[in-house]
């Protein structure tokens, strides 16, 4: 069986249902766009021609020369770069290749955390079985970390407000991590539990804040898009 097909099939069979919420630009200059991506819109067009809808999609029909630096997942809400030319998006492409672009998330978690601030260090690999997840495995992983503050602890249900920073950026990092952790993203639908899933109608992961240096004015970038939860 070509594996690779398997997983493209896959992929290809995701059907994204309707997003009626529009992208917020928070910024805006002649080289790059700061935007604000709603839950449940595809950063990317994806190759079924039904998930045509995405956020490059949208950009490009008012900013033709739109790229996207990075993406956030499917449900993922928050802050975004666009680069509107080639050398702007190579210049930012580096500083996310060396590390220079810093982000911090919003996440509500299933259950209360017992310490206020901590790091979580589980390496991260493909679960090639079980195309799109990925799990954790010490013997092919990649190093991963995250960094977590404690904003407050709700109750009835028990469930915690955390700022989350990762220092590394692998591939559904902050949910996996999370579920590890013992206290699962609320609405998170790959790395649950029965109640952590149903306790939230969307996924309560909100891309809250980035910072990097704007590569024609060498200015130091304070993105900030605050959760809406």
């Amino acid at each position: 069986m070509d594996l690779n097909n398997c997983m493209s099939s896959k992929a290809d069979s995701f059907i994204a249902p309707p997003c009626h919420a529009e992208i917020e630009i928070l910024f805006q200059d002649e080289h790059l766009l700061l935007i604000n991506k709603p839950s449940g819109l595809l950063s990317l067009s994806g190759k079924n021609p039904l998930n045509k809808d995405s956020v490059h999609f949208r950009l490009v029909q008012d900013f033709p020369t739109a790229t996207l630096l990075h993406r956030l997942d499917f449900g993922t809400s928050g802050i975004m770069i666009a680069a509107l030319n080639k050398a702007v998006n190579a210049e930012i492409g580096k500083q996310f290749q060396l590390g220079l672009v810093n982000k911090t998330y919003t996440a509500i978690l299933y259950g209360h955390l017992t310490e206020n601030r901590g790091l979580i260090e589980y390496p991260i690999a493909k679960d090639t079985e079980n195309f799109p997840l990925q799990k954790i495995c010490y013997e092919t992983g990649k190093k991963s970390v995250t960094q977590y503050h404690v904003i407050e602890r709700l109750d009835n249900p028990a469930r915690t407000r955390v700022l989350f920073v990762p220092l590394t950026g692998r591939t559904h990092q902050l949910r996996i991590h999370s579920r590890e952790f013992g206290h699962p993203i609320l609405g998170c639908d790959l790395y649950k539990n029965e109640e952590s899933f149903a306790m939230a109608e969307r996924l309560l992961l909100h891309a809250t804040t980035i910072e990097f240096i704007h590569p024609l004015t060498q200015e130091k970038i304070h993105g900030l898009c605050p959760s809406p939860f």
